[in-house]
């Protein structure tokens, strides 16, 4: 027998709430095969399998909270897949209760069948028939019936009318965990903005000479800005800082953020540590294999902490600029928007032509900077930018 516990999800994480089983018991499970979904202050995970074998026991239900090292099951590794009966996983606290028996002398009478979509509307087939020919949606509809019911007539009338009530979407814990945060920053933070544009001819450099490395990794206007703006900090480095208390602590090590969306669940920050000192080849290969580890959920709590000063990409193709919230206990973050061909005056003074600019901000805390020093490291990102040396650093 192999027990599955909650592995370390990394440094001051003790606990987390098991959001999802991928199995169930009885279910055959591959080594390293994804086992269970869990959630934490910090980042949603899969969680491999340590066996292989067959689920014979699930300890933890969804929605329970489990302390790190705590057995949530247990697999037979040497049991034969379709020998263990399959048993219902353990039920939270707040389950609802078994109903009181129904006393012998009544009468039982048949009740109407019905179904349970995916959305959890409970609905007979001939509702679900009509509101699937009249393309209405079910989660659209607050049913009148018994329990939140859609009836008959609710079905008709949003099929003839359309739906005309609010629908509850509850928020998913990577939302609801991005607006904690950044409603601490915006109440503990006095914000500040500015924004310059910039020559971008370097991006012109870039497409000549390719957008790949050596070692085949894409290269992005984010990484690009992002080594200048870490450059920059040599000079700057109270900007390099966090807040601890009352106290400002001025970081040596600059361990950069970027600033990643996750579909319908909020945005994360993965860190790419001690950052100083790297060409824009290793950037770009740490950049990447943080993306990678984003788009296959397997992050650690680590890959997300000890940020020090953030750098925020173009928040789509016609961006101009994005005036983004510091991430907490950080006091500035730099944000740019998308890299444009605009028409710009020549050196000649007269003549037009076209060129390439961008618009690079930062937001930063008050308490600590002001917008005349605020502009003069962008002043001094641009500088950097304008003078990289791509083919080295390639």
């Amino acid at each position: 027998m192999a027990d599955v516990t909650l592995p370390s999800l990394g440094e001051s994480v003790t606990e987390g709430i098991i959001t999802r089983w991928f199995k169930k018991v009885g279910d055959s499970v591959a080594r390293d095969e994804p086992l269970f979904e869990v959630s934490t202050d910090k980042v949603d995970s899969e969680m491999p399998s340590p066996a292989a074998g067959v689920l014979t026991e699930i300890l933890a239900a969804e929605g329970d909270t489990v302390e790190t090292g705590s057995r949530v099951a247990v697999i037979d590794e040497n049991a034969v897949p379709g020998s263990v009966a399959a048993t219902p996983a353990p039920t939270p606290a707040s389950a609802t209760p078994t109903p009181a028996p129904t006393p012998a002398s009544a009468t039982p009478t048949p009740a109407p069948t019905t179904e349970t979509g995916a959305s959890g509307v409970v609905m007979s087939p001939v509702v679900r028939r009509i509101l699937s020919d009249g393309g209405v949606e079910p989660a659209t509809i607050r049913g009148s019936g018994p329990g939140g019911a859609i009836t008959r007539r609710d079905a008709e009338r949003a099929v003839a009318n359309g739906p005309t009530d609010e629908v509850v979407v509850p928020l998913s814990n990577g939302l609801r965990r991005m607006g904690q945060h950044m409603t601490l920053s915006t109440q503990s933070t006095p914000h500040g903005f500015v924004a310059i544009e910039v020559d971008a001819s370097i991006f012109d450099q870039l497409d000549a000479i390719g957008r790949r490395t050596r070692d085949g990794v894409e290269i992005t206007d984010e990484m690009v800005v992002g080594l200048a703006a870490v450059r920059a900090l040599g000079e700057f480095e109270f900007l390099n800082a966090t807040f601890a208390g009352d106290e400002l602590v001025v970081h040596r090590t600059v361990n950069l953020g970027f600033m990643r969306e996750v579909l319908r669940d909020g945005m994360l920050v993965p860190v790419v540590h001690a950052a100083a000192g790297l060409t824009l080849r290793a950037l770009a290969r740490r950049v990447h294999e943080l993306g990678e580890r984003v788009s296959t959920r397997q992050l650690t709590a680590d890959d997300l902490m000890g940020g020090t000063f953030t750098v925020v990409g173009p928040a789509g193709p016609h961006a101009l600029w994005t005036s983004p919230i510091i991430i907490q206990p950080e006091v500035a973050v730099l944000s740019m928007g998308a890299v444009r061909r605009v028409p710009v005056v020549l050196e000649d003074g007269v003549s037009v032509g076209v060129g390439r600019r961008v618009i690079i901000g930062l937001s930063f805390d008050h308490r600590i900077c002001e917008p005349f020093t605020a502009t003069a490291y962008l002043e001094r990102v641009a500088e950097l930018l304008a003078g990289l040396d791509l083919a080295s650093e390639h």
